[in-house]
């Protein structure tokens, strides 16, 4: 039997990358020290996005889950189901008493199956579904897809909304970048109907872009329903939230100028996921403490 003291974050990562025991470990880390002491930090819900843990949600979603809600997150963002049914995540979700109400679905599941991916989220009790990422293909030249995407994006919205759902769209920095002398962001915001579309503002992005998030909370109050929290390093890479050079005192402090509803911590590529989704955890529930 593996015990808290003898199980480490090295020894999870590699028990998940090997599929061995991969469902008893997380309910270890619910009783440990780290899991109590950040559980009684929390003052709001805490969301994940769960594409950061995408490496060990292959190996096994309900052992993942679990070591989520022992971090003390009490919120998901979902980037795929990985082989399960809306019922079956349903279920886990219950289990171990997670809600998730936001999920990442791409554009091209919304053209060709918007049936489903509302039935879906119903099933799942989904409140907000988020267009995450354009190829390249999907954006084109010049400003004229965006416009087109904005007109895509109130219709995809208004099914959306007769399922009780809101859609969403997450940036990126690609949709900073001028065209025809025209901020892409801008466009899907100015041109979407605020009742159909809200945006999901991944901070990271937005800031290694060279904007302000405030700003555009101030120019576009009560867009911004959900937000990405993920931290920029010096050199401009990744980093854990709360350990580089992102003002989120400041960011936090106008959350209600956002419209802000969720927030879900969020790290592309990490060295040690655990680490990271307690580090995040950690540093919400301290800037959440000081609102």
């Amino acid at each position: 039997m593996i015990t808290t003291s003898t199980f480490t974050r090295r020894q999870f990562i590699r028990a998940a990358a090997i599929g061995a025991g991969c469902a008893a470990i997380p309910s270890v880390l619910a009783h440990s020290h780290t899991a109590k002491s950040l559980n009684g930090m929390a003052s709001s819900s805490i969301g994940l996005q769960l594409y950061t843990l995408r490496d060990i949600m292959k190996v096994s979603v309900p052992a993942t889950l679990k070591l989520v809600g022992a971090v003390g997150y009490n919120e998901l963002e979902f980037a795929g189901y990985f082989g399960h049914s809306a019922k079956e995540i349903s279920t886990i979700l219950d289990g171990e008493g997670l809600t998730a109400p936001s999920a990442h679905i791409q554009l091209d599941d919304f053209d060709n199956n918007l049936e489903q991916v509302l039935e879906d989220a119903q099933t799942v009790g989904h409140k907000y579904l988020v267009v995450p990422w354009l190829s390249e293909a999907q954006r084109g030249v010049g400003i004229a897809p965006y416009k087109a995407l904005a007109e895509k994006l109130n219709t995809i919205g208004e099914a959306c909304s007769k399922a009780n759902i809101t859609l969403a769209y997450h940036n990126h920095d690609f949709e900073f970048e001028v065209r025809d002398d025209e901020i892409p962001l801008d466009v899907l915001i100015t041109e979407t109907d605020p009742n159909l579309v809200s945006m999901e503002l991944d901070l990271y992005w937005a800031v290694k872009a060279g904007k302000d998030p405030v700003d555009y909370f101030k120019q576009y109050p009560g867009r911004f329903k959900l937000w990405h929290v993920k931290d920029m390093a010096t050199d401009g890479s990744f980093a854990d939230v709360g350990t580089g050079v992102i003002d989120f005192e400041t960011i936090f402090a106008n959350g209600k100028l956002a419209g802000i509803e969720h927030k879900f911590v969020e790290r592309d590529q990490t060295g040690d996921r655990i680490a990271t989704i307690e580090q995040g955890y950690k540093a919400v529930s301290m800037l959440n403490s000081t609102l």
